[in-house]
């Protein structure tokens, strides 16, 4: 059952049924990755939990779901290094034995800075960690994916991508803008076989804010969002698991916007 904020509708799916799939979640150890994997499970998929530094995290996610009678694996590996990307998707083949669905989750603004001021190892960590960890996950995971026929890629954006960033954080909205632009690619690419689609969070209270946000700053953010508050990251979930299933079958190459009307476009 997902967790919602107090006076919000239930948002559980019970009509949603991934039995018999199998799904890797990217940065499954916390936050809206944590969230997704925990969705996806419950709808009945094999999920594939990665993490890099959050191993506790992941692993006491996984008993959870082992607990609920789901099946999982955690898989720990550094995205921005291409032989670990290949072998995290080899491993995840093993435990599962298919791909269906593949979530690119994995993101961190890595440091604040002004596009004049961003060093360049910055900047390149910056793109590796955002960009290209989900080029070299995908790329590994795309025979997987087309071999099931029905396969589906999902990405992580960011509100960045439409404000371009503040506080600092646009290069982390430049990276994100790179991932939209793929997504777009990979859906004319990939498609009947696979579909990819992105959602595209506005302020979701998460770990990540506690760490990149002053309270003041999500205060305002509240403020200045129609809906009155900053999302959760199983209503992130929930729009995952949309994508995800069969209810989604026409959909290829949408961006959805999660932001409780903070932009709209």
């Amino acid at each position: 059952m997902l967790n919602v904020p107090d006076g919000m509708p239930n948002m559980s799916h019970p009509n949603v049924n991934l039995a018999g799939r199998a799904a890797l979640v990217t940065g499954a150890g916390t936050g809206i990755g944590r969230a997704i994997a925990e969705a996806l499970a419950s709808a009945g998929a094999f999920v594939g939990l990665h993490c890099h530094r959050s191993l506790d995290g992941a692993q006491a996610l996984l008993a959870t779901i082992r607990a609920r009678g789901g099946r999982g694996e955690v898989l720990q590996a550094d995205l921005t290094d291409v032989s670990q990307a290949a072998t995290l998707v080899d491993r995840f083949i093993t435990a599962a034995g298919r791909l269906d669905i593949l979530v690119n989750n994995t993101g961190s603004p890595v440091q604040r800075t002004r596009l004049e001021d961003c060093p360049l190892e910055v900047w390149q960590s910056i793109l590796a960690v955002n960009l290209t960890s989900a080029f070299l996950v995908t790329r590994a995971a795309i025979p997987h994916l087309r071999a099931t026929g029905r396969g589906v890629i999902i990405n992580n954006l960011s509100l960045s991508v439409q404000t371009g960033g503040s506080g600092g954080a646009g290069p982390y909205a430049i990276a994100k803008g790179g991932l939209q632009v793929m997504t777009r690619t990979l859906a004319r690419e990939l498609a009947p076989a696979i579909r990819t689609n992105a959602i595209m969070p506005g302020v979701i209270e998460t770990r990540h804010h506690e760490e990149f946000t002053t309270p003041e700053r999500m205060a305002q953010y509240r403020q200045e969002t129609p809906l009155a508050r900053n999302g959760s990251p199983e209503e992130v979930a929930a729009a995952v698991l949309f994508l995800a299933s069969d209810a989604a079958s026409f959909m290829n190459g949408a961006m959805l916007d999660i932001n409780g009307g903070r932009f709209l476009r």
